[in-house]
């Protein structure tokens, strides 16, 4: 939870961070090389944590940590640490704090898990993992993926004060195990972040450990939580501003963020699309490897879109080719990308719309000319009704 990985967005302190990057990488791939041997080249980080480099990463810590703490053991000669450890926990639950806050409020506004596509639609259950079917689980329902977000943020909250710090850890732990649970049971690549996540909720409670047991376990008294009061008012007034400038960091900014997405999102005007639906292939023209073929499109409402077939020129993705595209309808052109942020398009088709029903496709795909004649479907898709009844008997 070194600080330097996540205040990088704050002048100056970018720029450590980014020193302090080069230099942990070196340490780490270095270690690796010599001692722990995790694989022979490392996966950097994506965002998971769970890529070699990630468990590299997490040995090297644990051999520095376990050597710091013998070489302090054996040099140091104090035998109160009541006042580090304090601050320790104090540190620990913002940190914790500010993860519950930040993945909260995205489930708050729908943001983590998205409503499955019509392309997710179409793809046989059998073909998806075990990560996505749970994240289309979640992101089925927008009121559950609130409620999960709501709890998150309630943790992040209750941590922020002293006074409600032991009930915001059990909520934490609550809400760190599920997360925990799901990421190891449905093999979603954020395990070891959501692990570091739930122990350092019950690291929280163990520092009320003699009070909980009192209350719980041996039905007596439990005394107030222990707090360090600083003695000087300038420390008190820096101890009220720092938590000011947290919930201003990791809570209203944020939010103030995702308000302001969602006004420009509004108020700007949409790119143009072809359409929006499930078509039928009823004629493919231009090349004889059945792999190439494609045997469905979907069009999504976001200028994306999927086809079934094996070819690697799109994003391949459970049996399904994904895409973006372009439209210049001056031109009638569909400018076929990979991703959306390609400048460079894998290939361009003409398309004519006969009716609302049909779309015909022309163009040059790997040098071969191919046309493509398209029929809407009038495709249910059950799933993408959200149903919900308070009668068993209604269900199907």
């Amino acid at each position: 939870m070194s600080p330097w990985t996540w205040l990088g967005d704050i002048p100056l302190l970018n720029l450590i961070g980014e020193y302090y990057g080069i230099a942990e990488n070196w340490l780490v791939t270095q270690a690796n090389a010599s001692v722990f041997h995790v694989k022979d080249v490392l996966v950097p980080l994506n965002g998971s944590g769970d890529t070699s480099y990630g468990y590299a990463q997490l040995c090297f810590f644990l051999l520095i940590a376990t050597i710091g703490a013998v070489i302090w053991t054996i040099f140091d000669r104090r035998t109160n640490y009541n006042t580090a450890y304090y601050w320790l926990l104090v540190v620990l639950r913002y940190y914790v704090a500010m993860v519950a806050l930040r993945y909260g409020i995205i489930k708050l506004f729908g943001q983590q898990m998205i409503f499955p596509s019509m392309s997710a639609l179409a793809t046989p259950l059998g073909d998806l993992l075990p990560m996505r079917f749970s994240w289309y689980f979640i992101g089925y329902s927008t009121p559950y993926q609130f409620f999960s977000g709501a709890v998150e943020v309630t943790a992040g909250l209750l941590l922020l004060f002293w006074r409600t710090s032991t009930l915001g850890a059990f909520v934490a732990a609550s809400v760190f195990l599920n997360v925990m649970m799901m990421n190891l049971c449905y093999d979603i690549p954020v395990k070891l972040f959501s692990i570091h996540l739930f122990l350092f909720s019950n690291l929280l409670l163990i520092g009320d450990a003699k009070r909980l047991l009192a209350f719980f376990i041996f039905n007596k008294p439990a005394g107030p939580a222990t707090r360090l009061v600083l003695p000087r008012q300038w420390m008190r007034t820096t101890q009220t501003a720092l938590k000011v400038a947290f919930a201003g960091l990791f809570l209203i900014l944020p939010l103030y963020g995702f308000f302001k997405d969602i006004r420009e999102t509004n108020g700007s005007s949409a790119p143009k699309k072809l359409t929006t639906g499930f078509f039928s292939v009823d004629n493919f023209q231009g090349t004889t490897i059945d792999s190439l073929r494609w045997k469905d499109v979907v069009f999504e409402a976001t200028n994306s879109g999927s086809i079934q077939t094996a070819d690697t020129l799109f994003r391949q993705r459970y049996r399904r080719g994904y895409f973006s595209y372009t439209l210049d309808s001056l031109r009638h052109t569909l400018a076929f990308k990979k991703f959306a942020d390609d400048t460079i398009p894998i290939f361009t088709m003409a398309y004519t719309i006969p009716d609302t029903n049909h779309i015909v496709l022309r163009g040059k795909v790997r040098n071969d000319s191919v046309v493509v004649a398209l029929t809407r479907q009038r495709r249910h898709f059950q799933l993408a009704e959200r149903q919900f009844h308070w009668l068993s008997e209604a269900n199907r």
